[in-house]
């Protein structure tokens, strides 16, 4: 197994319904020196609905660039932009606001929007598509390795978030 370059946080965040308070307080307390050591910011939101997408509006244009290569590189369908801002907004807003490139991949379609599936009785385990599920994994985990590479040297106290 080869080592990694890069220092990767995984986080679980509270509350993103009542206004991304675990993500807000995270990125507040981060310190100059941790913003500026912090290469990109990977959030995933509302998996399994169906084929991996991307929160294009709200993500980094070079993070996009690299997931669309490397999901055509894996032969996978095309990534497709589906911009949600209507739906509301999602934990990497406040990495963004901090100047750090994020990139929000997410399966949330128009039919799920159409069905009133988030926060209702329909949002439950029993509406993800496994096979979708498993294919964004699959993305998610190609890409952590590929942006370690991609991503310029980290610094001494580089963190990847």
């Amino acid at each position: 197994m080869n080592e990694r370059s890069h220092t990767y946080i995984f986080i679980g965040f509270s509350d993103e319904e009542k206004g991304e308070i675990g993500s807000h307080f995270y990125a507040q307390q981060m310190s100059k020196d941790d913003v500026a050591a912090t290469q990109a910011m990977v959030n995933m939101d509302t998996l399994g609905l169906g084929p991996a997408a991307v929160w294009e509006s709200r993500s980094d244009r070079n993070l996009v660039e690299m997931l669309a290569t490397l999901a055509h590189g894996l032969q996978m369908p095309e990534l497709r932009a589906i911009n949600v801002e209507r739906v509301g907004s999602t934990d990497s807003e406040q990495f963004r606001e901090r100047r750090i490139p994020s990139i929000t991949i997410h399966t949330y379609t128009q039919e799920a929007e159409n069905a009133r599936m988030l926060h209702s009785k329909k949002d439950n385990r029993s509406e993800i598509h496994l096979d979708d599920y498993y294919q964004t994994y699959r993305l998610v985990a190609a890409y952590l390795v590929a942006l370690d590479n991609w991503l310029k040297e980290p610094k001494q106290t580089g963190n990847m978030n």
